[in-house]
């Protein structure tokens, strides 16, 4: 529209078979753009096999709260967009997963903190007790995003982000855990930030330093729920789809 305009300021006429053309390839690349969007995959291009999607629609059927019963007030569902407004606590999926290939869409509010944690038991403290920590920040104001250690795309507290591959706040970025046995990989908006061994020398030395060493049962579980974190700001999780590995050791 502003070509358009501007040709007319300068008493040029586009014919109008021209102008209908661009009209038309403006609006077929429009789905196009919306589309990769939406499926959270590079370019909208990547074929996937083998998932299941985890929020399908507009209920969380296959999901509760975490240490309770009730489905927190907190956090709605609609169009497959499970979004944090308000507190209510952790949720997680029904089911547990030892070795999978999970794949979501994430952004944060100015300033926000929340987080994916992977093979989760239910236990009388928070979820962290027993489940690592795939890190969802606001970088840029978030007091985390200033060490690496705990930045967007980190083993929170363990494994530092390789890069600051997150998108600002608002944003959509696109997130990937996969852990086959003891092996788990982080990736952020295509990079892998994150490659590490569960229960090696160097995990084992990691955790001994940190608080998580407090927790005996930390990291220790091979099957647990997967847990989405309410760290107390608006958060969005949209597109969580995951592929189980169980039995395919360290195929691709």
């Amino acid at each position: 529209m502003q070509h358009a305009l501007a040709y007319r300021r300068h008493g040029l006429v586009v014919p109008s078979l021209a102008g209908l053309t661009i009209a038309l390839l403006l609006a077929a690349g429009t789905p196009a753009a919306e589309s990769a969007q939406a499926n959270d995959t590079p370019n909208g291009k990547a074929k996937e096999k083998g998932f299941t999607k985890l929020l399908p629609g507009d209920d969380h059927e296959g999901w509760t709260a975490y240490g309770n019963d009730q489905w927190p007030q907190g956090w709605e569902v609609k169009g497959g967009i499970l979004h944090r407004t308000t507190g209510g606590g952790d949720v997680m999926t029904e089911k547990e997963y030892g070795d999978f290939d999970l794949r979501f869409g994430w952004k944060v509010s100015e300033g926000g903190n929340s987080g994916v944690m992977y093979r989760v038991s239910e236990e009388k403290g928070p979820a962290y007790w027993t489940g690592p920590e795939y890190q969802v920040l606001d970088n840029e104001r978030h007091q985390d995003g200033k060490n690496p250690l705990t930045s967007a795309g980190s083993l929170y507290g363990l494994y530092a982000s390789a890069e600051d591959a997150a998108k600002p706040a608002g944003e959509w970025n696109r997130g990937r855990i996969v852990i086959r046995g003891n092996h788990v990989q982080h990736f952020l908006n295509g990079q892998k930030v994150v490659d590490a061994e569960i229960g090696s020398d160097d995990w084992n030395k990691l955790v001994a330093g940190s608080k998580f060493a407090a927790w005996p049962k930390f990291g220790k579980n091979q099957r647990g729920h997967i847990v989405f974190q309410d760290h107390g700001d608006e958060v969005w999780y949209r597109n969580i789809r995951i592929k189980e590995l169980d039995g395919q050791g360290d195929k691709p």
